[in-house]
């Protein structure tokens, strides 16, 4: 679990599921590639779906997670990218979702011309580090 802070003399958050800035845990840091609104077979889930994407690409990097001890909470940074300045509120929507007020990661949200696949609408970066009472070793 990440411990964030802010200050009042910076801008605030304001539900955006984000953490000024976040006070690394001890454990593991573990990063994961970008993940997109594929599946397992390399479907795109979502076309044209802000929404449906960026909850698959928290599913796929929950999943991954998992594969070493670790969960969504254990997040201590996320860079998003995504194409559309309008898809940012929701975007933002979801992640307070996933994460609370108070428990999200530092955050940089990118805005690009494109992404890997056409019918990309975003992609989710993260890094965690996962406690070492919790942690084990993929394979």
């Amino acid at each position: 679990m990440v411990t964030g802070f802010a200050s009042p003399d910076v801008w605030q958050s304001q539900g955006r599921g984000l953490q000024m800035g976040v006070v690394q845990p001890a454990g593991q840091m573990v990063h994961l590639t970008g993940q997109v609104a594929w599946d397992a077979q390399e479907r795109i889930v979502g076309t044209g779906d802000i929404a449906a994407q960026t909850q698959r690409c928290f599913a796929n990097i929950e999943a991954l997670l998992q594969q070493v001890g670790g969960q969504l909470a254990d997040i201590v940074s996320l860079t998003t990218y995504f194409t559309d300045r309008d898809q940012l509120p929701i975007i933002q929507a979801i992640r307070l979702r996933m994460f609370g007020q108070t428990q999200g990661p530092a955050s940089t949200s990118v805005m690009v011309a494109g992404l890997g696949h056409l019918d990309f609408l975003v992609e989710l970066t993260p890094v965690a580090v996962i406690p070492d009472t919790r942690f084990r070793m993929p394979g």
